[in-house]
């Protein structure tokens, strides 16, 4: 019966030395994946946070914008009226008619302080970065307010449970852009004469509603939102990690939800 032939000795050797030099070849491929993940990753984090200060410098800038043309407008279409009127009331006044020019002139002074109330509500306009640091709500009540003085809508807004959370500029900005968005669509497209606002914090997210009873749209079965205000209202909550659902139907309106982590 033949002798078990143990394992040569030096074959043992061979295999320990080979592992023990390859060893930290592979460990050095192991640290070149990691770090090169690792660099992927924060690359990946650098990009989103430049996107993200890029974006919140272009809402910035889109908001002035927005509120320029709202003070153009104002100015063109009541300030300019006012001044107009009260240019016409002045002239009218006739020395040879004493009794009527006390009532000219006290319409002319009417004329004068709507006009420098105008012009007040006007400065507050223009300080919108500063309202917005009064926080969403009050951003949101006076732009209601300056859509509310064309009487050609009627309005609700309700907010709830503000009071309870404390703000996140950042995102108060990108949710005020998401608003003006949501309105404009509803002014320049839907032919809306009806517009619900609710805003409403609770367990940890800010839930943005509007409605509007416009003549409302055919909603894509593949859930992409057509024309590029709708585009840029779920692009723009996605970048603050929020989500948006459209509902809409031709003649039946639109209903635009947005849901975002807060704060």
């Amino acid at each position: 019966m033949q002798a078990t032939q143990k394992p040569d000795i030096q074959d043992i050797v061979v295999i320990l030395t080979l592992l023990f030099l390859t060893a930290p070849f592979f460990l050095l491929i192991y640290i070149s994946l990691f770090n090169r993940r690792k660099k992927k990753h924060d690359d990946e984090k650098l990009e989103m946070k430049q996107s993200f200060d890029n974006e919140i410098v272009k809402t910035q800038h889109e908001i002035k914008e927005q509120t320029l043309q709202t003070v153009g407008a104002d100015l063109h279409d009541n300030v300019g009226q006012l001044l107009s009127l009260t240019s016409f009331t002045l002239k009218s006044i006739k020395g040879n008619e004493p009794d009527g020019i006390n009532k000219k002139v006290d319409a002319a002074i009417e004329l004068v302080s709507r006009s420098m109330q105008e012009m007040r509500q006007l400065g507050k306009l223009l300080q919108g970065e500063q309202l917005i640091s009064l926080g969403l709500n009050e951003a949101i009540t006076q732009e209601v307010h300056w859509l509310e003085r064309t009487e050609q809508y009627q309005i609700t807004y309700q907010a709830q449970n503000l009071n309870s959370v404390t703000a996140n500029p950042e995102k108060d900005l990108i949710l005020f852009r998401i608003v003006q968005e949501i309105l404009n669509n509803a002014v320049k497209h839907s032919r809306a004469t009806r517009i619900d606002i609710n805003l409403l914090y609770k367990a940890g997210t800010l839930q943005l509603q509007v409605n509007d009873n416009g003549v409302g749209f055919i909603i894509d079965p593949s859930d992409k939102p057509t024309g590029m205000g709708l585009m840029n209202i779920k692009n723009r909550a996605k970048m603050i990690d929020g989500t948006t659902t459209i509902t809409s139907a031709p003649e039946n309106g639109t209903q635009i939800s947005v849901f975002v982590p807060y704060p």
